[in-house]
């Protein structure tokens, strides 16, 4: 097992690598830079390309900003004056780590219950239920979502607020909008999986040996079925991280988002930069915990990572 766990580590470590250089590279041939449209002297713009070092050779500003990376440094924002890129991540990131796990701890639970429940009740009402909330959520997209939810919960009812990050209630409507498609993903998937290991001969099998009923649901259906879903796991919890950038707008939420949009309009080199390597640091740490937990799981994985 740790031999597996380590030859996920280095993939993990590569394509972090292979990140960085390819988000470092289509950043600097984006058309324009930082200072395009700014009302400075030739001579100002000049002095501001040395001190970010926009001068030197393509290579050299690539190896310094690794070496940079690697000491835990992510340089200054472009315009965001006087903000480093680290304090604006560190600003901003707990609205949307805490909107992000809300949403995936909401619809991963709900999503492993109603495929379960569907699967158990196959053609029945209740079955139908879950597969309508199932098309529904794969159907409407999360900005859609959360316009409806606003208008419904917050102006016609009047139950919820709209907008803003203040307290439990706030957290709601942006967490509902944000996990029904993932909910529904798993869902979807944990019913057809569940569908699956139920026509199974082992399941027969233990039927007919008097096994109770409980335990036949729970050590060898959902255990068998779930591996499907937690293989899906890591790209659920980045699609539902990313997410949060539409969901921050539409929601007036002082999250990632909002910076993260901006840097790009700007051009805000430093910005783009760090937050993408952030995000996509957690992605793939994500992505490395599900593979590790896939191999805790599933007994037939090996120290050869088969």
């Amino acid at each position: 097992m740790a031999k597996y766990i380590l030859k996920r580590l280095a993939v993990s470590i590569v394509t972090l690598f292979v990140l960085i250089t390819v988000v470092f590279v289509l950043v600097r041939v984006m058309p324009g830079d930082p200072f395009t449209g700014e009302k400075i002297t030739p001579e100002i713009k000049a002095n501001l390309e040395a001190y970010y070092g926009f001068d030197k050779p393509l290579p050299v500003q690539y190896f310094t900003y690794v070496g940079n990376l690697l000491k835990g440094e992510f340089g200054y924002s472009m315009k965001f004056m006087n903000r480093s890129v680290g304090d604006i991540i560190a600003l901003s990131f707990p609205y949307s780590f805490d909107l992000g796990m809300r949403a995936l701890t909401l619809s991963i639970s709900l999503g492993l219950i109603f495929g379960i429940l569907a699967a158990r009740n196959r053609g029945k009402k209740l079955d139908l239920f879950c597969v309508v909330v199932a098309i529904l959520g794969t159907s409407i997209p999360d900005f859609i979502m959360g316009a409806l939810l606003q208008y419904v919960f917050g102006i016609e009812w009047g139950l919820l607020p709209v907008a803003q990050y203040l307290g439990f209630q706030y957290t709601i409507l942006p967490s509902i909008a944000l996990g029904f498609y993932t909910l529904a993903m798993v869902s979807r998937m944990m019913r057809a999986s569940m569908l699956e290991v139920i026509s199974q001969d082992y399941i027969k099998t233990a039927k007919s040996d008097g096994i109770s009923n409980l335990r036949i649901v729970w050590r060898h259906q959902i255990r068998n079925a779930i591996m499907p879903v937690v293989t899906m796991l890591g790209p659920v919890v980045a699609a539902t991280l990313t997410g949060t950038f539409v969901i921050e707008s539409i929601f007036a939420i002082p999250g990632m988002g909002k910076y993260y949009v901006e840097s790009v309009q700007n051009l805000d080199y430093s910005l783009v930069l760090g937050m993408t390597v952030f995000f996509g640091s957690v992605m793939i740490f994500a992505n490395f915990l599900v593979d590790v937990l896939y191999g805790i799981i599933d007994p037939r994985i090996r120290l050869g990572g088969k």
